[in-house]
């Protein structure tokens, strides 16, 4: 692995030069590096490398989604008032940078992933890296049009064809190339073939990355349940006909590398100082998770020990009884006016007394030995998301193979799994899993009670698993879980949930034409509440 990281600097490193300067040169001029002496699927790497990146820690998610589905919550006062973007909807001073960051990163991963599939589109010992760069392409792709809305698409990663301002693609017709590319690459995949020499997800697994092709394609087409109801259909039995995901063990994630400098960032920034000390599990999470004593409370949430100083130093582990855990309610702060969390309705009062009280000492943090750790896997799709969309897809009638309530309990099952691999102290016992398993079967006594169920673990699973944008997109999608918006003096939703993010400031300037078109397609404008194309 630490290779791999090694070699990722490297591709980095060229890749920028080629995107600077004379790009065809440098790609062709034996005397520098091209695809004959140099080995491209180190940018499959580096474009897996960037999709994390883009969905973790301060590219947005943590900063953004991650309150917007009041998964978490904080305070947001003094050193860590970024937070107010998330908690609040209330502009920090780098909001419109933090806005741009998801767009940015992915467009890079997706140019590296194109690369791939340019260098070796003449080689055929080398299909399983194309399909693969194909796969990472549309997950990057995914990623921003479900951000954002209509983006370029088909005139997209282009530059060294001189073609610098991309029209913008309705989504619709993004989600329809997406899938279709999708498809044939998963076509493609050859276990004869080469594997993927470079491969942070699978180490070359060709098996799995087939997998987690078709768990993608699945994902794609769930998303188009309430706007294409007959292609999702389509799509999802496909996917479900060409094997999805089979267990926890073909989970798709990163590992961390903090030696070498690639950290996982969701931890990183709840390891920063203000930022371990004001951000919490939210009140929605917490009482849901109880609601079934759910025994993954106690693997996520632990309460700190009293006073200020052992709420602030990350060293001190708090206490993870299930039962005195307590959420923090959205939208409060530690300001000492009308919106003081101490005059939250339920406050259970703070910790500690004189300069070392707090007023938030019994709230539910994140595990310190859980979710400060630098080298924690960092996820991309997993065995439970996938089962959970299975199991809707049979609520719905298609032809997915076996039940809904079979593929729920699955997700259930795989999901405690998956907090094991994210962390050895996160495990839920074997025996305490199955019993919860067991005590706690899909409500088939009607289709909005099963799906109101499938997603509202879809949003805790994805949460507790830190793939914020995917609860939140999820959400948007579905409608569960039912979330009360914050209305808080100088928010920039007008006291409603955001259901996107704004463009980049610098495509109104540098593409302006080409935005424009594609802000038409958004009833509202260029603003935090319009909605995309499928979020009906």
């Amino acid at each position: 692995m630490k290779k791999i990281f090694v070699y990722i600097g490297l591709a980095a490193a060229l890749f920028q030069a080629s995107c600077t300067k004379d790009f065809e040169k440098i790609n062709t001029d034996p005397t520098q590096s091209s695809p004959a002496n140099f080995n491209s699927d180190y940018f499959l790497s580096n474009s897996q490398a960037h999709y994390i990146n883009a969905i973790t820690g301060y590219n947005g998610a943590i900063l953004f989604q991650s309150g917007w589905a009041q998964v978490m919550s904080s305070t947001s006062s003094g050193a860590a008032n970024y937070y107010s973007n998330m908690d609040k909807y209330v502009p920090s001073g780098n909001t419109n940078d933090y806005a741009a960051r998801v767009w940015r990163t992915n467009y890079r991963g997706a140019s590296l992933a194109a690369e791939v599939v340019k260098n070796y589109a003449n080689n055929a010992d080398k299909v399983n890296v194309v399909s693969a760069a194909i796969i990472m392409k549309v997950l990057h792709m995914q990623s921003i049009t479900d951000m954002y809305g209509d983006c370029p698409y088909s005139e997209a990663l282009k530059g060294s064809e001189g073609l610098s301002l991309p029209v913008y693609d309705k989504q619709e017709a993004v989600y329809s190339a997406m899938l279709s590319e999708l498809e044939g690459a998963l076509a493609k995949f050859d276990a004869s073939k080469a594997k993927p020499s470079a491969d942070l997800f699978y180490g070359g697994d060709v098996a799995k990355w087939k997998k987690l092709g078709n768990s993608l394609m699945l994902r794609l087409a769930m998303r188009l349940s309430k706007v294409d109801a007959a292609k999702a259909k389509t799509y999802a039995e496909k996917a479900a006909a060409g094997g999805t995901f089979e267990s926890a063990a073909d989970d798709a994630f990163i590992k961390g590398d903090d030696a070498n400098g690639y950290r996982s960032e969701n931890c990183r920034a709840l390891a920063t100082p203000a930022d371990f000390y004001q951000v919490r599990w939210s009140e929605n999470l917490v009482n849901f998770l109880k609601s079934t004593n759910d025994p993954r409370l106690s693997s996520i949430a632990e309460v700190p020990q009293d006073g200020l100083a052992a709420n602030q130093n990350p060293a001190l582990g708090g206490d993870n009884t299930a039962a005195i855990q307590v959420g923090l309610p959205n939208g409060w702060d530690l300001n000492g006016g009308t919106t003081d969390i101490a005059n939250a309705p339920g406050y259970p009062g703070g910790t500690g007394s004189g300069s070392d009280a707090t007023p938030i000492g019994k709230y539910s943090r994140p595990r310190t030995i859980v979710y400060t750790n630098l080298n924690s896997p960092q996820f991309v799709l997993t065995y439970a998301e996938t089962e959970l969309l299975l199991a809707e897809a049979a609520v719905r009638g298609w032809n997915v193979g076996g039940t809904a309530a079979g593929h729920y309990a699955n997700a259930l099952a795989g999901a405690m799994q998956s907090l094991a691999t994210l962390s050895p102290s996160a495990a839920v016992e074997a025996a305490a899993a199955a019993a919860y398993v067991a005590a706690n079967p899909l409500n088939t006594s009607s289709q909005d009670a099963s799906l109101k169920m499938i997603n509202e673990q879809y949003w805790a699973t994805t949460g507790m698993l830190m793939n914020f944008n995917e609860a939140w997109n999820n959400w948007r999608r579905s409608g569960y879980p039912a979330l009360n918006a914050v209305s808080y003096a100088g928010n920039f939703s007008g006291g409603v949930i955001p259901r996107r993010q704004i463009y980049p400031t610098e495509e109104a300037t540098a593409n302006g034409v080409n935005y424009s078109a594609g802000v038409s397609s958004l009833s509202g404008g260029d603003t935090w509440v319009s909605r995309v194309w499928w979020d009906k």
